[in-house]
Protein backbone atom coordinates (compact mmCIF):
# COMPACT_ATOMS: atom_id res chain seq x y z
CA UNK A 1 0.00 0.00 0.00
CA UNK A 2 3.22 2.48 0.74
CA UNK A 3 3.94 1.68 -2.32
CA UNK A 4 1.07 2.85 -3.80
CA UNK A 5 1.11 6.30 -2.51
CA UNK A 6 4.09 7.01 -3.00
CA UNK A 7 4.00 6.48 -6.67
CA UNK A 8 0.25 7.13 -7.49
CA UNK A 9 0.16 10.25 -4.97
CA UNK A 10 3.63 11.96 -5.69
CA UNK A 11 2.86 14.41 -8.80
CA UNK A 12 -0.36 15.65 -6.39
CA UNK A 13 1.62 16.59 -3.77
CA UNK A 14 1.69 20.26 -4.11
CA UNK A 15 -1.95 20.39 -4.46
CA UNK A 16 -2.71 18.17 -1.72
CA UNK A 17 0.24 20.89 0.49
CA UNK A 18 -2.49 23.34 -0.82
CA UNK A 19 -5.82 21.53 -0.03
CA UNK A 20 -3.75 20.54 3.51
CA UNK A 21 -3.12 24.15 4.36
CA UNK A 22 -6.99 25.27 3.54
CA UNK A 23 -7.93 22.52 5.75
CA UNK A 24 -5.61 23.33 8.42
CA UNK A 25 -6.81 26.76 8.52
CA UNK A 26 -10.49 25.56 8.39
CA UNK A 27 -10.01 23.45 11.72
CA UNK A 28 -8.47 25.64 13.49
CA UNK A 29 -11.36 28.04 12.88
CA UNK A 30 -13.83 25.55 14.20
CA UNK A 31 -11.01 25.10 17.48
CA UNK A 32 -11.54 29.20 17.94
CA UNK A 33 -15.22 29.40 18.24
CA UNK A 34 -16.02 27.72 21.22
CA UNK A 35 -12.86 29.72 22.96
CA UNK A 36 -14.39 32.75 21.81
CA UNK A 37 -17.68 32.18 23.11
CA UNK A 38 -15.81 31.36 26.89
CA UNK A 39 -14.30 34.55 26.75
CA UNK A 40 -17.82 36.30 25.45
CA UNK A 41 -19.69 34.63 28.69
CA UNK A 42 -16.62 34.83 31.39
CA UNK A 43 -15.77 38.41 30.46
CA UNK A 44 -17.26 40.48 27.69
CA UNK A 45 -21.01 40.22 29.22
CA UNK A 46 -19.68 40.72 32.34
CA UNK A 47 -18.37 44.12 31.40
CA UNK A 48 -21.69 45.20 29.51
CA UNK A 49 -20.47 46.92 26.61
CA UNK A 50 -22.47 45.91 23.83
CA UNK A 51 -20.31 47.17 21.67
CA UNK A 52 -17.90 44.51 22.55
CA UNK A 53 -20.93 41.57 22.68
CA UNK A 54 -21.00 42.21 19.12
CA UNK A 55 -17.87 42.64 18.37
CA UNK A 56 -17.34 39.01 19.64
CA UNK A 57 -19.73 37.80 18.23
CA UNK A 58 -18.96 39.14 14.50
CA UNK A 59 -15.86 37.11 15.28
CA UNK A 60 -17.43 33.97 15.69
CA UNK A 61 -19.42 34.52 12.90
CA UNK A 62 -16.26 35.04 10.24
CA UNK A 63 -14.80 32.16 12.12
CA UNK A 64 -17.50 29.88 11.28
CA UNK A 65 -17.92 31.38 7.53
CA UNK A 66 -14.02 30.87 7.00
CA UNK A 67 -14.32 27.29 8.79
CA UNK A 68 -17.55 26.26 6.21
CA UNK A 69 -15.74 27.68 3.21
CA UNK A 70 -12.17 26.27 3.64
CA UNK A 71 -13.25 23.06 4.41
CA UNK A 72 -15.49 22.81 1.39
CA UNK A 73 -12.53 23.98 -0.79
CA UNK A 74 -10.57 20.95 0.65
CA UNK A 75 -12.75 18.83 0.44
CA UNK A 76 -13.41 19.43 -3.45
CA UNK A 77 -9.65 19.72 -3.89
CA UNK A 78 -9.47 16.12 -1.67
CA UNK A 79 -12.18 14.60 -4.04
CA UNK A 80 -10.16 15.84 -7.20
CA UNK A 81 -6.89 14.29 -6.10
CA UNK A 82 -8.59 10.65 -5.09
CA UNK A 83 -10.46 10.55 -8.22
CA UNK A 84 -7.58 11.33 -10.40
CA UNK A 85 -5.34 9.10 -8.42
CA UNK A 86 -7.65 6.39 -8.70
CA UNK A 87 -7.82 6.88 -12.40
CA UNK A 88 -4.09 6.29 -13.00
CA UNK A 89 -4.12 3.76 -10.79
CA UNK A 90 -7.27 1.63 -13.06
CA UNK A 91 -5.76 2.52 -16.17
CA UNK A 92 -2.41 1.03 -14.93
CA UNK A 93 -3.69 -2.11 -13.36
CA UNK A 94 -6.00 -2.85 -16.86
CA UNK A 95 -2.72 -1.77 -18.79
CA UNK A 96 -0.46 -4.45 -16.52
CA UNK A 97 -3.24 -7.02 -16.93
CA UNK A 98 -3.29 -6.73 -20.42
CA UNK A 99 0.39 -7.53 -20.53
CA UNK A 100 -0.13 -10.41 -18.00
CA UNK A 101 1.18 -13.74 -19.36
CA UNK A 102 -1.66 -16.13 -20.07
CA UNK A 103 0.44 -18.28 -16.79
CA UNK A 104 0.54 -15.29 -14.94
CA UNK A 105 -3.43 -14.68 -15.43
CA UNK A 106 -3.87 -18.47 -14.82
CA UNK A 107 -2.04 -17.86 -11.28
CA UNK A 108 -4.42 -15.06 -10.42
CA UNK A 109 -7.52 -15.80 -11.94
CA UNK A 110 -9.79 -14.09 -14.02
CA UNK A 111 -12.35 -13.00 -11.22
CA UNK A 112 -9.59 -11.88 -8.94
CA UNK A 113 -8.45 -9.41 -11.60
CA UNK A 114 -11.92 -8.23 -12.21
CA UNK A 115 -12.23 -7.59 -8.70
CA UNK A 116 -8.90 -5.98 -7.94
CA UNK A 117 -9.61 -3.68 -11.07
CA UNK A 118 -13.14 -3.01 -9.45
CA UNK A 119 -13.96 -3.37 -5.96
CA UNK A 120 -9.81 -2.92 -4.42
CA UNK A 121 -9.84 0.09 -6.78
CA UNK A 122 -13.11 1.38 -5.40
CA UNK A 123 -11.18 0.79 -1.70
CA UNK A 124 -8.42 2.90 -2.16
CA UNK A 125 -10.57 5.86 -3.69
CA UNK A 126 -12.60 5.89 -0.64
CA UNK A 127 -9.36 5.79 1.60
CA UNK A 128 -8.04 8.56 -0.78
CA UNK A 129 -10.63 10.95 -0.13
CA UNK A 130 -10.84 10.05 3.55
CA UNK A 131 -7.45 10.33 4.35
CA UNK A 132 -7.51 14.05 2.99
CA UNK A 133 -10.58 15.06 4.22
CA UNK A 134 -10.15 13.49 7.77
CA UNK A 135 -6.50 12.87 7.99
CA UNK A 136 -5.71 16.45 8.73
CA UNK A 137 -8.58 17.52 10.09
CA UNK A 138 -9.57 14.72 12.94
CA UNK A 139 -6.32 14.73 14.41
CA UNK A 140 -6.09 18.66 14.36
CA UNK A 141 -9.23 18.98 16.17
CA UNK A 142 -8.18 16.11 18.72
CA UNK A 143 -4.98 17.39 19.43
CA UNK A 144 -5.92 21.10 19.22
CA UNK A 145 -9.28 20.37 21.26
CA UNK A 146 -6.81 18.71 24.16
CA UNK A 147 -4.52 21.96 23.80
CA UNK A 148 -6.77 24.45 24.26
CA UNK A 149 -8.67 22.64 27.21
CA UNK A 150 -5.27 22.83 28.94
CA UNK A 151 -4.98 26.74 29.04
CA UNK A 152 -8.87 27.03 30.15
CA UNK A 153 -8.04 24.57 32.89
CA UNK A 154 -5.68 22.03 33.47
CA UNK A 155 -7.47 19.78 35.89
CA UNK A 156 -10.48 18.74 33.86
CA UNK A 157 -8.21 18.63 31.23
CA UNK A 158 -6.05 16.08 32.80
CA UNK A 159 -9.47 13.81 33.40
CA UNK A 160 -10.07 13.88 29.64
CA UNK A 161 -6.23 13.30 28.99
CA UNK A 162 -6.65 10.39 30.86
CA UNK A 163 -9.15 8.67 28.94
CA UNK A 164 -7.20 8.80 25.47
CA UNK A 165 -4.15 6.11 25.97
CA UNK A 166 -7.26 3.68 26.63
CA UNK A 167 -9.16 5.01 22.91
CA UNK A 168 -5.42 4.55 21.37
CA UNK A 169 -5.13 0.83 22.26
CA UNK A 170 -8.50 -0.35 21.26
CA UNK A 171 -8.38 1.62 17.98
CA UNK A 172 -4.68 -0.16 17.19
CA UNK A 173 -6.04 -3.44 18.79
CA UNK A 174 -8.80 -3.37 16.32
CA UNK A 175 -7.11 -2.18 12.86
CA UNK A 176 -4.58 -4.93 13.35
CA UNK A 177 -6.76 -7.55 13.29
CA UNK A 178 -9.52 -6.25 10.40
CA UNK A 179 -6.45 -5.93 8.08
CA UNK A 180 -5.99 -9.07 7.69
CA UNK A 181 -9.47 -10.22 7.62
CA UNK A 182 -10.14 -7.58 5.12
CA UNK A 183 -7.73 -9.59 2.89
CA UNK A 184 -9.45 -12.91 3.24
CA UNK A 185 -13.31 -10.80 2.76
CA UNK A 186 -11.50 -9.55 -0.80
CA UNK A 187 -10.48 -13.35 -1.53
CA UNK A 188 -14.18 -14.53 -0.92
CA UNK A 189 -15.42 -11.72 -3.36
CA UNK A 190 -12.96 -13.24 -6.00
CA UNK A 191 -15.08 -16.64 -5.37
CA UNK A 192 -18.13 -14.82 -5.69
CA UNK A 193 -17.53 -12.99 -8.76
CA UNK A 194 -16.40 -16.02 -10.26
CA UNK A 195 -19.32 -18.03 -9.56
CA UNK A 196 -21.86 -14.91 -10.95
CA UNK A 197 -19.66 -14.40 -13.61
CA UNK A 198 -19.92 -18.40 -14.72
CA UNK A 199 -23.79 -18.81 -14.14
CA UNK A 200 -24.91 -15.61 -16.26
CA UNK A 201 -22.70 -17.17 -18.63
CA UNK A 202 -24.11 -20.43 -18.91
CA UNK A 203 -27.27 -19.20 -17.83
CA UNK A 204 -28.87 -20.87 -21.07
CA UNK A 205 -27.53 -24.24 -20.39
CA UNK A 206 -28.24 -24.44 -16.43
CA UNK A 207 -31.83 -23.88 -17.45
CA UNK A 208 -31.98 -26.20 -21.01
CA UNK A 209 -30.30 -28.70 -17.87
CA UNK A 210 -32.99 -27.82 -15.22
CA UNK A 211 -30.44 -27.12 -12.97
CA UNK A 212 -31.20 -23.85 -11.32
CA UNK A 213 -32.22 -25.22 -8.22
CA UNK A 214 -28.61 -26.91 -7.71
CA UNK A 215 -26.81 -23.44 -8.93
CA UNK A 216 -28.74 -21.74 -6.97
CA UNK A 217 -27.80 -23.86 -3.43
CA UNK A 218 -23.74 -23.35 -5.02
CA UNK A 219 -24.70 -19.93 -4.81
CA UNK A 220 -25.82 -19.67 -1.72
CA UNK A 221 -23.16 -21.50 -0.07
CA UNK A 222 -20.67 -18.97 -1.90
CA UNK A 223 -22.66 -16.16 -0.65
CA UNK A 224 -22.98 -17.14 2.88
CA UNK A 225 -19.11 -17.30 3.32
CA UNK A 226 -18.87 -13.90 1.92
CA UNK A 227 -21.57 -12.66 4.42
CA UNK A 228 -20.05 -14.67 7.17
CA UNK A 229 -16.79 -13.24 6.42
CA UNK A 230 -18.70 -9.70 6.57
CA UNK A 231 -20.28 -10.36 9.87
CA UNK A 232 -17.06 -10.99 11.56
CA UNK A 233 -15.28 -8.48 10.17
CA UNK A 234 -18.20 -5.82 10.95
CA UNK A 235 -17.82 -7.32 14.20
CA UNK A 236 -14.60 -7.03 15.00
CA UNK A 237 -14.60 -2.99 13.75
CA UNK A 238 -18.10 -2.58 16.11
CA UNK A 239 -15.83 -2.72 19.00
CA UNK A 240 -14.76 0.77 18.16
CA UNK A 241 -17.71 2.98 18.03
CA UNK A 242 -19.39 1.66 20.90
CA UNK A 243 -15.88 1.67 23.51
CA UNK A 244 -14.97 5.31 22.67
CA UNK A 245 -18.62 6.49 23.37
CA UNK A 246 -18.81 4.96 26.78
CA UNK A 247 -15.00 5.84 27.37
CA UNK A 248 -15.29 9.53 26.46
CA UNK A 249 -19.17 9.53 28.11
CA UNK A 250 -17.25 8.21 31.16
CA UNK A 251 -14.59 11.36 30.66
CA UNK A 252 -17.33 13.68 30.08
CA UNK A 253 -19.06 12.64 33.03
CA UNK A 254 -15.76 13.27 35.28
CA UNK A 255 -15.23 16.79 33.54
CA UNK A 256 -18.76 17.61 34.70
CA UNK A 257 -18.05 16.83 38.14
CA UNK A 258 -14.59 18.56 38.38
CA UNK A 259 -15.83 21.23 36.80
CA UNK A 260 -18.51 21.75 39.09
CA UNK A 261 -16.18 21.56 42.03
CA UNK A 262 -14.02 23.99 40.68
CA UNK A 263 -17.05 26.24 39.90
CA UNK A 264 -17.95 25.89 43.15
CA UNK A 265 -15.13 26.43 44.73
CA UNK A 266 -14.01 30.08 42.88
CA UNK A 267 -11.37 28.61 40.96
CA UNK A 268 -13.02 28.27 37.54
CA UNK A 269 -15.95 30.13 35.33
CA UNK A 270 -19.13 29.05 33.60
CA UNK A 271 -18.20 29.66 30.49
CA UNK A 272 -14.97 27.39 30.54
CA UNK A 273 -17.63 24.67 31.41
CA UNK A 274 -19.77 25.37 28.32
CA UNK A 275 -16.23 25.57 26.45
CA UNK A 276 -15.05 22.53 27.48
CA UNK A 277 -18.26 20.66 26.75
CA UNK A 278 -17.94 21.89 23.02
CA UNK A 279 -14.40 21.08 23.15
CA UNK A 280 -15.43 17.27 24.44
CA UNK A 281 -18.08 17.28 21.41
CA UNK A 282 -15.33 18.12 19.30
CA UNK A 283 -12.78 15.55 20.50
CA UNK A 284 -15.56 12.73 20.61
CA UNK A 285 -16.36 13.14 16.99
CA UNK A 286 -13.06 13.50 16.23
CA UNK A 287 -11.94 10.50 17.53
CA UNK A 288 -15.22 8.95 15.96
CA UNK A 289 -13.73 10.36 12.32
CA UNK A 290 -10.56 8.77 12.83
CA UNK A 291 -12.06 5.11 14.12
CA UNK A 292 -13.93 5.40 10.81
CA UNK A 293 -10.91 6.51 9.21
CA UNK A 294 -9.05 3.15 10.16
CA UNK A 295 -12.10 0.75 9.18
CA UNK A 296 -11.81 2.49 5.61
CA UNK A 297 -7.76 2.24 5.74
CA UNK A 298 -7.89 -1.18 6.98
CA UNK A 299 -9.67 -2.10 3.42
CA UNK A 300 -7.89 0.04 1.35
CA UNK A 301 -4.53 -1.69 2.85
CA UNK A 302 -5.85 -5.14 2.07
CA UNK A 303 -7.10 -3.68 -1.30
CA UNK A 304 -4.00 -2.00 -2.15
CA UNK A 305 -1.65 -5.02 -1.52
CA UNK A 306 -3.54 -7.24 -4.08
CA UNK A 307 -2.96 -4.33 -6.96
CA UNK A 308 0.68 -3.85 -6.05
CA UNK A 309 0.75 -7.75 -5.90
CA UNK A 310 -0.62 -7.39 -9.90
CA UNK A 311 1.13 -4.08 -10.91
CA UNK A 312 5.04 -5.48 -9.52
CA UNK A 313 4.91 -8.73 -11.42
CA UNK A 314 7.91 -9.24 -13.13
CA UNK A 315 7.33 -10.42 -16.97
CA UNK A 316 8.10 -13.98 -16.98
CA UNK A 317 8.51 -13.67 -20.87
CA UNK A 318 11.15 -11.67 -21.79
CA UNK A 319 12.98 -12.11 -25.03
CA UNK A 320 16.25 -14.15 -25.22
CA UNK A 321 18.32 -11.77 -24.30
CA UNK A 322 17.01 -11.58 -20.77
CA UNK A 323 18.07 -15.29 -20.50
CA UNK A 324 22.00 -15.55 -20.81
CA UNK A 325 23.97 -17.41 -23.08
CA UNK A 326 22.01 -20.81 -22.93
CA UNK A 327 23.04 -23.46 -24.82
CA UNK A 328 20.43 -24.01 -26.05
CA UNK A 329 19.31 -20.40 -27.07
CA UNK A 330 19.98 -18.84 -30.26
CA UNK A 331 21.05 -15.10 -29.83
CA UNK A 332 18.37 -12.53 -31.34
CA UNK A 333 18.14 -12.13 -34.58
CA UNK A 334 19.88 -15.40 -35.40
CA UNK A 335 18.26 -18.11 -37.44
CA UNK A 336 18.72 -21.76 -37.04
CA UNK A 337 20.89 -23.30 -39.60
CA UNK A 338 19.34 -25.40 -42.46
CA UNK A 339 15.20 -24.49 -40.72
CA UNK A 340 14.81 -21.48 -43.09
CA UNK A 341 12.87 -23.36 -45.12
CA UNK A 342 10.88 -23.88 -42.52
CA UNK A 343 7.73 -21.82 -41.34
CA UNK A 344 6.60 -23.82 -37.65
CA UNK A 345 9.36 -25.92 -36.20
CA UNK A 346 8.70 -27.67 -32.99
CA UNK A 347 11.94 -29.56 -31.43
CA UNK A 348 10.96 -31.96 -29.00
CA UNK A 349 8.61 -30.17 -27.22
CA UNK A 350 7.15 -30.61 -23.79
CA UNK A 351 4.55 -29.09 -21.48
CA UNK A 352 2.73 -28.86 -18.49
CA UNK A 353 0.56 -26.11 -17.29
CA UNK A 354 0.83 -27.09 -13.90
CA UNK A 355 4.63 -27.42 -14.08
CA UNK A 356 5.29 -30.53 -11.68
CA UNK A 357 2.02 -32.06 -12.97
CA UNK A 358 1.23 -34.40 -15.49
CA UNK A 359 2.94 -32.58 -19.05
CA UNK A 360 -0.11 -31.90 -21.11
CA UNK A 361 2.63 -32.07 -24.26
CA UNK A 362 5.38 -35.01 -24.57
CA UNK A 363 8.24 -34.73 -26.64
CA UNK A 364 6.28 -33.25 -29.78
CA UNK A 365 8.30 -32.66 -32.97
CA UNK A 366 6.99 -31.57 -36.52
CA UNK A 367 8.15 -29.05 -39.29
CA UNK A 368 6.08 -27.35 -41.77
CA UNK A 369 6.98 -25.47 -44.59
CA UNK A 370 5.60 -21.97 -45.70
CA UNK A 371 2.29 -22.34 -47.76
CA UNK A 372 2.15 -25.87 -46.17
CA UNK A 373 -0.87 -26.73 -44.39
CA UNK A 374 -0.74 -28.69 -41.02
CA UNK A 375 -4.09 -30.54 -39.56
CA UNK A 376 -4.43 -31.13 -35.65
CA UNK A 377 -7.15 -33.75 -34.80
CA UNK A 378 -7.50 -35.66 -31.18
CA UNK A 379 -9.73 -36.35 -28.57
CA UNK A 380 -11.03 -33.61 -26.19
CA UNK A 381 -8.01 -32.81 -24.06
CA UNK A 382 -5.67 -34.87 -25.81
CA UNK A 383 -3.54 -31.16 -26.53
CA UNK A 384 -4.53 -29.64 -29.44
CA UNK A 385 -5.16 -26.34 -28.27
CA UNK A 386 -2.11 -26.10 -26.39
CA UNK A 387 0.13 -26.61 -29.36
CA UNK A 388 -1.75 -23.36 -30.35
CA UNK A 389 -0.89 -21.65 -27.57
CA UNK A 390 3.01 -22.54 -27.45
CA UNK A 391 3.45 -21.31 -31.37
CA UNK A 392 1.97 -17.94 -30.46
CA UNK A 393 4.11 -18.29 -27.18
CA UNK A 394 1.15 -17.62 -24.81
CA UNK A 395 2.92 -20.21 -23.31
CA UNK A 396 6.35 -21.15 -22.97
CA UNK A 397 7.37 -24.87 -23.15
CA UNK A 398 9.29 -26.37 -20.62
CA UNK A 399 11.79 -28.15 -22.45
CA UNK A 400 12.77 -27.91 -26.26
CA UNK A 401 12.22 -25.53 -28.61
CA UNK A 402 9.78 -23.86 -31.01
CA UNK A 403 10.91 -21.85 -34.11
CA UNK A 404 8.68 -19.88 -36.39
CA UNK A 405 10.28 -18.64 -39.66
CA UNK A 406 13.79 -20.58 -38.57
CA UNK A 407 13.88 -18.04 -35.05
CA UNK A 408 12.80 -19.25 -31.99
CA UNK A 409 10.05 -17.89 -30.17
CA UNK A 410 11.54 -16.42 -27.36
CA UNK A 411 13.83 -14.24 -29.37
CA UNK A 412 10.96 -12.38 -31.28
CA UNK A 413 9.89 -9.14 -29.63
CA UNK A 414 6.10 -9.78 -28.35
CA UNK A 415 4.30 -7.34 -30.68
CA UNK A 416 6.69 -8.85 -33.90
CA UNK A 417 5.39 -12.56 -33.23
CA UNK A 418 2.02 -11.93 -32.69
CA UNK A 419 1.54 -9.57 -35.61
CA UNK A 420 2.66 -12.73 -37.68
CA UNK A 421 -0.35 -14.80 -36.91
CA UNK A 422 -3.93 -14.34 -37.44
CA UNK A 423 -5.97 -17.02 -35.07
CA UNK A 424 -9.86 -18.02 -34.48
CA UNK A 425 -9.06 -19.46 -30.49
CA UNK A 426 -11.75 -21.93 -29.77
CA UNK A 427 -13.79 -20.18 -27.33
CA UNK A 428 -13.35 -16.50 -29.08
CA UNK A 429 -15.04 -13.44 -28.22
CA UNK A 430 -17.35 -11.09 -30.37
CA UNK A 431 -17.14 -7.73 -28.62
CA UNK A 432 -20.86 -5.14 -28.17
CA UNK A 433 -19.68 -3.55 -31.19
CA UNK A 434 -20.37 -3.09 -35.20
CA UNK A 435 -19.41 -6.28 -37.24
CA UNK A 436 -16.56 -4.07 -38.91
CA UNK A 437 -14.94 -2.96 -35.88
CA UNK A 438 -15.35 -6.38 -34.90
CA UNK A 439 -13.04 -7.71 -37.51
CA UNK A 440 -10.58 -4.58 -37.91
CA UNK A 441 -10.16 -4.78 -34.23
CA UNK A 442 -8.40 -1.18 -33.48
CA UNK A 443 -6.05 -2.19 -36.74
CA UNK A 444 -5.57 -0.11 -39.26
CA UNK A 445 -6.89 -2.16 -42.34
CA UNK A 446 -8.54 -0.93 -45.53
CA UNK A 447 -12.12 -0.89 -46.45
CA UNK A 448 -10.94 -3.48 -49.48
CA UNK A 449 -9.10 -5.56 -47.09
CA UNK A 450 -12.62 -5.60 -44.98
CA UNK A 451 -14.97 -6.33 -47.67
CA UNK A 452 -12.03 -9.32 -48.94
CA UNK A 453 -11.72 -10.80 -45.70
CA UNK A 454 -15.24 -10.70 -44.93
CA UNK A 455 -15.76 -12.74 -48.64
CA UNK A 456 -13.03 -15.37 -48.14
CA UNK A 457 -14.74 -16.51 -44.53
CA UNK A 458 -18.13 -16.79 -46.31
CA UNK A 459 -19.21 -13.84 -43.99
CA UNK A 460 -20.55 -11.56 -46.67
CA UNK A 461 -23.46 -13.75 -47.45
CA UNK A 462 -24.84 -12.89 -44.19
CA UNK A 463 -23.45 -9.40 -43.59
CA UNK A 464 -24.55 -7.72 -47.10
CA UNK A 465 -28.61 -8.88 -46.10
CA UNK A 466 -28.40 -7.43 -42.72
CA UNK A 467 -30.08 -3.63 -42.49
CA UNK A 468 -26.71 -1.99 -41.82
CA UNK A 469 -24.42 -4.60 -43.34
CA UNK A 470 -20.58 -4.56 -41.41
CA UNK A 471 -21.38 -1.22 -39.63
CA UNK A 472 -24.50 -2.96 -37.68
CA UNK A 473 -23.55 -3.23 -34.04
CA UNK A 474 -23.59 -6.44 -32.15
CA UNK A 475 -25.12 -8.08 -28.58
CA UNK A 476 -22.32 -8.78 -26.14
CA UNK A 477 -20.83 -11.36 -27.34
CA UNK A 478 -22.56 -11.89 -30.57
CA UNK A 479 -26.00 -12.70 -29.10
CA UNK A 480 -27.76 -11.88 -31.95
CA UNK A 481 -25.48 -13.91 -34.31
CA UNK A 482 -26.14 -17.68 -35.18
CA UNK A 483 -23.55 -19.97 -33.95
CA UNK A 484 -22.28 -20.16 -37.52
CA UNK A 485 -22.35 -16.48 -38.28
CA UNK A 486 -20.18 -15.58 -35.37
CA UNK A 487 -17.53 -17.91 -36.72
CA UNK A 488 -17.21 -16.60 -39.66
CA UNK A 489 -16.86 -13.25 -38.54
CA UNK A 490 -14.19 -14.52 -35.85
CA UNK A 491 -12.45 -16.04 -39.59
CA UNK A 492 -12.69 -12.65 -41.22
CA UNK A 493 -10.74 -11.49 -37.76
CA UNK A 494 -7.90 -13.53 -38.43
CA UNK A 495 -7.78 -12.75 -42.54
CA UNK A 496 -7.84 -9.43 -42.26
CA UNK A 497 -4.30 -8.39 -41.83
CA UNK A 498 -3.56 -11.23 -44.33
CA UNK A 499 -1.28 -13.16 -41.79
CA UNK A 500 1.96 -15.24 -42.35
CA UNK A 501 0.44 -17.93 -40.19
CA UNK A 502 -3.37 -18.67 -39.72
CA UNK A 503 -4.60 -20.76 -37.13
CA UNK A 504 -8.01 -22.28 -37.32
CA UNK A 505 -8.61 -23.72 -33.77
CA UNK A 506 -11.66 -25.55 -34.15
CA UNK A 507 -13.53 -22.88 -35.81
CA UNK A 508 -16.21 -23.99 -38.03
CA UNK A 509 -17.50 -26.67 -35.44
CA UNK A 510 -20.87 -24.57 -36.40
CA UNK A 511 -20.70 -24.45 -40.15
CA UNK A 512 -22.02 -26.73 -42.08
CA UNK A 513 -20.09 -29.01 -44.37
CA UNK A 514 -20.58 -27.38 -47.87
CA UNK A 515 -19.82 -23.93 -46.27
CA UNK A 516 -16.84 -24.74 -44.63
CA UNK A 517 -15.33 -26.59 -47.46
CA UNK A 518 -15.62 -23.21 -49.89
CA UNK A 519 -14.20 -21.15 -46.92
CA UNK A 520 -11.44 -23.50 -47.03
CA UNK A 521 -10.83 -23.39 -50.84
CA UNK A 522 -10.82 -19.83 -51.07
CA UNK A 523 -8.52 -19.15 -48.09
CA UNK A 524 -6.35 -21.83 -50.30
CA UNK A 525 -6.74 -20.06 -53.42
CA UNK A 526 -6.51 -16.44 -51.78
CA UNK A 527 -3.97 -16.99 -49.38
CA UNK A 528 -1.26 -19.57 -50.86
CA UNK A 529 1.57 -18.00 -49.27
CA UNK A 530 -0.18 -18.11 -45.58
CA UNK A 531 0.77 -21.38 -43.62
CA UNK A 532 -2.33 -22.85 -42.61
CA UNK A 533 -2.74 -24.56 -39.53
CA UNK A 534 -6.07 -25.83 -38.76
CA UNK A 535 -7.44 -27.73 -35.50
CA UNK A 536 -10.65 -29.60 -35.67
CA UNK A 537 -12.64 -32.51 -34.88
CA UNK A 538 -14.19 -33.53 -37.75
CA UNK A 539 -11.94 -35.68 -40.29
CA UNK A 540 -13.33 -33.13 -43.40
CA UNK A 541 -11.94 -30.11 -42.58
CA UNK A 542 -8.26 -31.45 -42.49
CA UNK A 543 -8.35 -34.81 -45.01
CA UNK A 544 -6.49 -32.73 -47.55
CA UNK A 545 -3.60 -30.87 -45.58
CA UNK A 546 -0.21 -31.60 -46.04
CA UNK A 547 0.69 -32.66 -42.91
CA UNK A 548 -1.69 -34.35 -40.54
CA UNK A 549 -0.48 -34.44 -36.61
CA UNK A 550 -2.74 -37.09 -34.53
CA UNK A 551 -2.60 -36.54 -30.73
CA UNK A 552 -3.48 -38.98 -27.80
CA UNK A 553 -3.05 -37.41 -24.04
CA UNK A 554 -0.27 -34.96 -25.82
CA UNK A 555 1.74 -37.69 -26.55
CA UNK A 556 1.83 -37.74 -30.71
CA UNK A 557 0.64 -41.37 -32.51
CA UNK A 558 0.37 -40.00 -35.62
CA UNK A 559 1.98 -37.62 -38.53
CA UNK A 560 1.76 -37.59 -42.43
CA UNK A 561 -0.89 -37.31 -45.16
CA UNK A 562 -4.40 -38.38 -44.67
CA UNK A 563 -3.34 -41.93 -47.20
CA UNK A 564 -0.06 -42.08 -45.01
CA UNK A 565 -2.42 -42.00 -41.57
CA UNK A 566 -5.10 -44.42 -42.84
CA UNK A 567 -2.60 -47.05 -43.37
CA UNK A 568 -0.27 -46.22 -40.80
CA UNK A 569 -2.62 -45.13 -37.88
CA UNK A 570 -5.35 -47.30 -36.38
CA UNK A 571 -6.72 -44.76 -34.27
CA UNK A 572 -6.80 -42.03 -37.00
CA UNK A 573 -8.31 -44.95 -39.58
CA UNK A 574 -11.34 -45.65 -36.74
CA UNK A 575 -11.82 -41.45 -36.63
CA UNK A 576 -11.73 -41.44 -40.67
CA UNK A 577 -14.57 -44.56 -40.56
CA UNK A 578 -16.29 -43.77 -37.64
CA UNK A 579 -17.36 -39.92 -39.06
CA UNK A 580 -17.03 -40.58 -42.97
CA UNK A 581 -17.92 -44.16 -43.14
CA UNK A 582 -15.64 -47.33 -44.48
CA UNK A 583 -15.08 -45.71 -47.92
Amino acid sequence: MKQIIIKYLRPYFPRMGVGFLIKFIGTIMDLCIPYILAYIIDTVILSGDRRLIFGWGALMVVCSLFAVSFNIIANRMASKVSSDATEHIRHDLFEKTMHLSNAQTDFYTKPSLISRMTSDTYNVHQMLGRIQRLGVRAPILLIGGICVTFTLDYAMACVLLAVLPLLGFITVYVSRRSIPMYGGLQEANDRFVRMVREDIAGIRVIKALSKTGYETEKFRAVNREVVERERKNGMVMAIINPSMNILLNLGLVGVILVGAYRVNGGTSEVGKILAFTTYFTIILNAMMSISKMFTVLSKAIASGNRIWYVLEAEDDMQVMEAFGNEAEASPEGDREEGSEEYEICFDHVTFSYMKKGEANIKDLSFRIKKGETLGIIGEIGSGKSTIVNLMMRLYDADQGRILIAGKDVRCYEHSVLKRKFGVVFQNDTIFEDTIAENVTLGREIAGKQLQEALLYARASEFVENREDKEGEALNIKGANLSGGQKQRVLIARALAARPEILILDDSSSALDYRTDAEMRKGIREHFEDTTLVIVAQRVSSIRNADHILVLEDGVPIGYGTHEELMEGCDIYSEICKSQMGAG
